[in-house]
């Protein structure tokens, strides 16, 4: 198989901590009946010399060398059943570990797959899941063990304070009538999708964490815990 959507603009691998990097991406499609551009984010643990991709973006060959300069891709982790658009691209030039949820649809190209879950194994050290019970759809997040306390996230927890250069100009409309740019935040498409109960964010609460790494927006760094906490008070009275 070597029809894969095609590289769009992304920017740079940033390294954000140690051993954890961010490149900020487009996407493109039809949502809720129009066309949409906006940015979104992977996230790459390093973890000796293996990397884990999670929320998989597709690089250009530019970015794919800066990639591999990094270590060897050895696992893809789709932590969001509404993301998984360039985890086949991946698979096929790398053959890496495909890692998701159950209930998450294999795409085309996976050699080997891991499940996740509670308790079970991970892609890297230092590395636990929180995986939602209420939603409709399978989400899981990430929780790292390292820098006080680091989540990645997909869709469910979200960070998009302004419109960036990867956005068109009708996307930024419709978004910005429909509250996406709000810090710390929860994805508004998710939520309308998913229905998730509080009882999820009860749980959520009780992790230990400074900083968050999203699907979409920027990173939040040292006050993430406090902020979510407001957040899921607000939408949740948790």
């Amino acid at each position: 198989m070597t029809d894969f959507a095609p590289s769009m603009p992304h920017g740079e691998l940033d390294e954000v901590f140690p051993d954890v990097f961010l490149v900020t991406g487009t996407m493109r499609g039809e949502f809720f009946g129009s066309a949409w551009q906006f940015s979104r984010n992977m996230t790459v643990v390093r973890d000796g010399d293996a990397l884990t991709l999670i929320n998989a973006v597709r690089l250009d060959e530019a970015g794919l060398a800066q990639l591999e300069r990094l270590g060897t891709v050895a696992h893809l982790v789709r932590l969001g059943s509404m993301h998984g658009h360039d985890d086949s691209f991946y698979l096929h030039r790398y053959a890496p570990e495909f890692w998701a949820l159950g209930g998450m649809p294999e795409p085309p190209g996976v050699r080997t797959r891991r499940e996740l879950g509670v308790g079970g194994p991970m892609p890297f050290s230092d590395c636990s899941l929180f995986q939602f019970q209420t939603t409709r759809l399978p989400e899981g997040i990430l929780h790292l063990d390292r820098e006080g306390g680091i989540l990645i996230a997909c869709d469910s927890l979200q960070n998009w304070v302004a419109p960036d250069e990867f956005f068109d100009p009708a996307t930024v409309e419709t978004m910005t009538k429909l509250g996406f740019f709000t810090p710390a935040n929860l994805g508004p498409a998710w939520v309308q999708l998913n229905e998730p109960g509080a009882g999820d964010f009860r749980r959520l609460r009780e992790l230990s964490f400074q900083h968050v790494l999203c699907g979409h927006g920027r990173p939040l760094r040292h006050t993430a815990m406090q902020d979510y906490a407001a957040t899921f008070a607000r939408l949740f009275d948790v």
